[in-house]
């Protein structure tokens, strides 16, 4: 029975941190985007955050957010949240669920713990800025 599903792969949907000016804390800090490098509307879109993980040895972790898209169109982005920098030391979840077409598609996408960095960036698709990029 278990042959007889497929799940599909996600494909050119990815996340990417970015780190922008913010006029509210009057300093620079990272935005997660979800990017749609696809040819393909992805509709009913939610996305679930956490981070997770051990700071000085006692086990951490967020609250979950959630957030949902009605529909984010083929080779665009949409900014998801936030990071606090406080949680750049743990691992931040993403778990991405959409629709194309008929077809559910769903995805956990995790920038690890002191990834999310200066030194780990790389121009993002679309956007043509630089940004850590999880796929």
């Amino acid at each position: 029975m278990k042959a007889d599903i497929t799940i599909p792969k996600v494909e050119n949907v990815f996340l990417a941190a970015i780190k922008e000016w913010n006029d509210d804390f009057m300093e620079k800090v990272w935005n997660v985007y979800l990017v749609n490098d696809s040819d393909f509307d992805l509709e009913s879109v939610m996305v679930v955050s956490k981070a997770f993980g051990t700071l000085d040895g006692e086990m951490k972790k967020t609250s979950l957010l959630r957030h949902a898209f009605v529909k984010v169109p083929a080779v665009s982005v949409v900014k998801v949240e936030m990071i606090e920098k406080s949680v750049l030391a743990l691992n931040n979840e993403f778990m991405i669920t959409y629709f194309i077409g008929n077809t559910l598609y769903d995805k956990k996408f995790t920038f690890r713990k002191n990834t999310i960095n200066e030194r780990a960036t790389e121009e993002v698709p679309i956007l043509f800025v630089n940004g850590v990029i999880v796929r």
